[in-house]
């Protein structure tokens, strides 16, 4: 296999500006390169240690500083999570005495798909504590541990948890328990702690056809679940011990360990399963036989293997970790745009070659999958022609409070409706009709992509609710707009 015409084919056929690319082998590095460029128009290339947000695959950092403190035998995964927080609360009173250290992190807790994520996507003024303290107020999706859905905001909670058992931030703990050990000494768990003029990437997203690059978002109250910055020459040393069981050596002929290997295996062991996702995009000899998820890692088969992953998706950002534990291979790919194509290319065209499977073209098939969903999509660009909203402009204006979220407010700016979200200062949009007592909002950061549908519903001249949707099927899941529901705030 040819790594760099594999990679300048997938990053050429799916406009990723820049790239980098790690793979171990039996415990060595294979390669930790860089390709293109940090950021679009500038000279500046990727290598192997620039640095890129790896975003839910820092989820898996999580899970394993709960197994050190498990090997600590300062918690168990089966402990309640109010034993450790106290105040921790879920709508349920039941679910929250019978809600465990595991459940937070195997998506299993009854909150819909990325319920919750407004509360720090986009970046929101409230902490850590409050972003916990507020999850009482979401409202179940399904009956607890029925279902798989992803979600984010339990691993915030995890995080808490970690926080609470060392007398650590999560921070601090994940520095000094993971990071320092494994010598990943360009890591850090949030972008604001990456120095000014730092080899490090910009994020871009697609506009037109050709990526454009844009600012640096931080997500310092999630940093649990989505907020490591890594590079590919330090993400060899985290696959190989992860495939190693959690041992590591930080000289030659010394031996030390992350986690026990009844960690290891506890993280990588089903805990729920993922139901079917359809076919697979590329061609059903890849279609898995089952899918799971453990502990921080999703997990399913693939050509007569275990294979051990997670993928990492913010705003102009996107990564995939894969590993394959009985052939000791691991592979990361980091790349500098939000797109899900170019990654999963070069990561599984990488394992076919070690695995010496049948010739795929895998970025063909995914780019064909790619063009055809967004072909597909139904979006709406223009206001349809319909009624005229039933109210003059000032019936709409007024202060609204949703239970989980907090407030947003409706105003006349230049007479025009404008919503703002209190806590989330990028949410700001004017309101621009659509149909009787509907609106679109057009949020003025152009490059959230996730303008909703707003709709008042009016009962006996009074205004009752205000509901949002996304305006688009392809809007990223933690825009879970449809979990809102605003109504007049008291003066």
């Amino acid at each position: 296999m040819d790594l760099d015409a594999l990679t300048a084919r997938a990053m050429r056929e799916f406009s990723v500006p820049g790239m980098a690319v790690a793979i171990v082998k039996d415990g060595k590095v294979v390669s930790a390169k860089g390709y293109g460029q940090r950021q679009t128009g500038l000279p500046a290339a990727v290598d192997g240690n620039t640095l890129f947000c790896i975003a839910s695959n820092s989820k898996a950092f999580t899970t394993a500083a709960l197994a050190i403190l498990v090997d600590e035998g300062k918690l168990d995964w089966d402990d309640p999570v109010v034993k450790h927080l106290p105040s921790f609360a879920m709508w349920d009173p039941w679910v929250t005495r019978e809600m465990t250290i595991r459940d937070l992190v195997a998506h299993r807790s009854g909150l819909g798909l990325g319920e919750g994520d407004l509360l720090w996507w986009p970046h929101t003024d409230y902490s850590r504590e409050e972003i916990v303290r507020r999850l009482r107020f979401l409202k179940p999706a399904s009956s607890f541990r029925s279902r798989y859905a992803y979600d984010n905001v339990l691993y915030v909670v995890a995080g808490q948890v970690v926080a609470a058992v060392s007398g650590r931030s999560w921070d601090d703990f994940v520095r000094d328990r993971i990071l320092v050990p494994l010598g990943m000494t360009a890591t850090r768990t949030s972008i604001t702690q990456v120095p000014n003029g730092a080899n490090l990437a910009t994020p871009h997203l697609m506009a037109a056809g050709h990526p454009l690059p844009e600012a640096q978002l931080p997500i310092d109250n999630a940093a649990s679940c989505a907020a490591i910055v890594s590079n590919a020459s330090d993400m060899t040393a985290w696959m190989i011990a992860q495939l190693d069981r959690g041992v590591y050596h930080d000289a030659p002929g010394t031996e030390h360990r992350l986690f026990s290997e009844r960690q290891s295996r506890e993280m990588w062991s089903p805990q729920t399963i993922v139901s079917d996702s359809g076919p697979s995009p590329a061609s059903d000899s890849t279609q898995p036989l089952f899918q799971a998820f453990g502990l921080g890692w999703v997990l399913r088969d693939y050509r007569g293997h275990l294979v051990v992953s997670h993928t990492g998706g913010l705003l102009g950002m996107t990564s995939r970790v894969l590993l394959v534990p009985d052939l000791k291979l691991g592979v990361t790919v980091l790349e500098n745009l939000e797109e899900h194509g170019a990654f999963d290319a070069v990561a599984w065209s990488i394992v076919d070659s070690y695995i010496g499977a049948p010739p795929l073209d895998w970025i063909r098939n995914l780019k064909a999958a790619d063009d055809a969903q967004s072909n597909a999509a139904v979006r709406h660009d223009a206001p349809r022609d319909q009624e005229k909203p039933s109210m003059p402009r000032t019936f709409y204006a007024g202060r609204y409070r949703d239970s989980w979220y907090g407030d947003a407010t409706v105003t006349i700016e230049d007479g025009r409706l404008l919503l703002r979200f209190a806590h989330t200062p990028a949410l700001t949009g004017e309101l621009e009709p659509y149909g009787r007592d509907t609106f679109i909002a057009r949020w003025r950061d152009r490059a959230l992509n996730a303008d909703a549908l707003v709709t008042f519903t009016i009962e006996a001249s009074k205004m009752t609710h205000m509901r949002l949707g996304p305006l688009s099927p392809l809007t990223d899941f933690s825009f879970d707009f449809h979990d809102l529901d605003f109504v007049p705030a008291p003066p």
